[in-house]
């Protein structure tokens, strides 16, 4: 039988009504229109790009799915019309 890497600890199992909940983290609040999200915007664009030239997760950016989606495609229209490096 093999061994157990991680023993069963006596208050490690499942999440425990005492705990304290995580306070989810503040997002940012998207201060252009969606109209501005464009690969024309360089400017905006390259608030969501880091210095290396990667496009930040959501995580960072705070952006919806849908939004982000749209500004991945927009960059990298940007990118391959040489508007950014």
């Amino acid at each position: 039988m093999p061994r157990k890497t991680h023993p069963e600890k006596p208050g490690r199992g499942g999440k425990s009504s005492s705990m304290e909940s995580r306070t989810p983290r503040p997002k940012p609040k998207i201060d252009f229109t969606v109209d501005t999200l464009d690969f024309k915007n360089v400017a905006l664009l390259k608030q969501f790009v880091t210095d290396a030239g990667r496009i930040l997760p959501r995580k960072y950016t705070g952006l919806p799915a849908h939004y982000q989606r749209q500004l991945n495609r927009s960059v990298k229209r940007a990118r391959a019309m040489l508007l950014m490096k």
